[in-house]
């Protein structure tokens, strides 16, 4: 036996008219609040600058305040950043703290090991222009711009956390802006670190071996033991007399 489900249904039936509609089909008010329009660079950003991720690095006293961030009282997982301790996963660095001649190499490799796109933000009067060791220190880097690109620089000796959220927020404007098509200009051919010839004068050695040979180090049997009140051992009896050239 076959009904006729729409002959017997009920006018204002809803399910009538979804399983047998008579008109064409609209675009309602719910399905139009749930539908969203735009475009692949505003989508590619959006997902970018909601998930950075910034590698765990800190040098100096900046990363004591980049870790009072990572706690509960500020909390910066509520911008999407979570905290890597590999480069290969991490698409931000924060330079935290000094960065001397002997850390350069390491901090550039680690920037290299990190994927496209990837940001940096210099945190620290110490790693934008060397801070209270620009003077007389020969070892603290002139700014770490020398090094790798900066995308946001962050004054302070230290920055408290609240100025590294905002430094945070001005980055994600910056991705904000960024562009799919202009993504080849915008990449880094890793050409701007360079030397500086430093004027030092050169100074003697130090280590010379002038005290080893010295006459207190090769003081006679008879007088070491009248000093010290005991017979020397014969092992030592070779090492303190001189030896004959």
């Amino acid at each position: 036996m076959v009904v006729n489900t729409q002959q017997n249904a009920p006018a204002n039936d809803p399910m009538a008219a979804v399983m047998n509609p008579t008109g064409r089909p609209e675009v309602t008010q719910e399905l139009s609040e749930n539908v969203i329009l735009t475009t692949v660079d505003d989508l590619y950003n959006w997902a970018k600058l909601s998930s950075l991720w910034p590698m765990l690095y800190g040098t100096a006293c900046c990363f004591i305040e980049f870790a009072a961030l990572i706690g509960s009282r500020f909390d910066f997982d509520r911008f999407g950043l979570v905290p890597r301790s590999s480069p290969r996963q991490a698409d931000l660095l924060i330079t935290a703290g000094t960065v001397t001649m002997k850390m350069a190499p390491a901090l550039v490799r680690l920037y290299e090991q990190m994927p496209e796109p990837k940001y940096v933000i210099a945190m620290g009067a110490c790693t934008i222009t060397g801070g209270m060791f620009s003077m007389d220190s020969t070892t603290a880097v002139r700014g770490v711009d020398k090094l790798i690109p900066v995308d946001v620089y962050l004054p302070g000796c230290p920055p408290r956390p609240e100025a590294i959220v905002d430094a945070i927020i001005k980055l994600r404007k910056k991705v904000a802006n960024e562009s799919l098509s202009e993504r080849s200009q915008l990449l880094q051919d890793h050409s701007r670190t360079f030397e500086v010839a430093h004027q030092m004068r050169e100074v003697p050695p130090i280590l010379t071996g002038e005290y080893v040979q010295s006459a207190a180090r090769t003081t006679p049997p008879a007088a070491l033991t009248a000093a010290i009140g005991t017979p020397v051992p014969p092992a030592l009896q070779s090492i303190s007399q001189p030896q004959e050239a």
